[in-house]
Order: C-alpha cells, then sequence, then structure tokens
C-alpha cells in the first residue's frame, strides 16, 4: 500500500472511512448506479464537512493537532450522542 492510501485508511487522519466504505459498498451493490447511493454520498459530504470544520477551529484555537485522534473523536461523538451528520 503506498503511502497516499495508508492515509486516507489511517483512522487518525481520515475521521470518514466508515462513510467512505459504505458509499463503495452501495456502488458495488447497484453495479455503480450513483442516482441509488445518493443518500451515501450526502453522509459522507456531511461527515467531511463537520470534521473540516472542526479542524479548521482547533488551527484557529492553536490546538494541535488539527484532526482530533481517533479516540478523541469518538469521546466527542459520545458526548454528542452520536453522529451529528
Amino acid at each position: 500500500m503506498d503511502q497516499n492510501a495508508r492515509k486516507i485508511r489511517n483512522q487518525d487522519i481520515n475521521p470518514c472511512i466508515e462513510e467512505s466504505d459504505d458509499s463503495q459498498k452501495c456502488l458495488n451493490a447497484y453495479n455503480y448506479d450513483k442516482s441509488m447511493c445518493s443518500t451515501y454520498f450526502q453522509r459522507y459530504k456531511n461527515c467531511r464537512k463537520y470534521w473540516h470544520n472542526i479542524m479548521v477551529q482547533r488551527r484557529r484555537d492553536g490546538v494541535k493537532p488539527d484532526m482530533p485522534t481517533a479516540a478523541e473523536r469518538l469521546e466527542m461523538l459520545t458526548s454528542l450522542g452520536g453522529k451529528p451528520y
């Protein structure tokens, strides 16, 4: 696996692996008919948007790392009562 692929699959770097995998599974199940998977695509977009906003806010506040680790994200989502997207 090349370095870029490892980054994409790294839980600490990519918070939306689950949503990405779900989108890919949907495409595979429906023979790449994108119209059948719009819900999964929207969920992925909402996930990316949500975590991007968190990352931007942490960067403004001077918190390192910019993206919360997988453990921090799990803690944040638990305190919110689940995924807000």
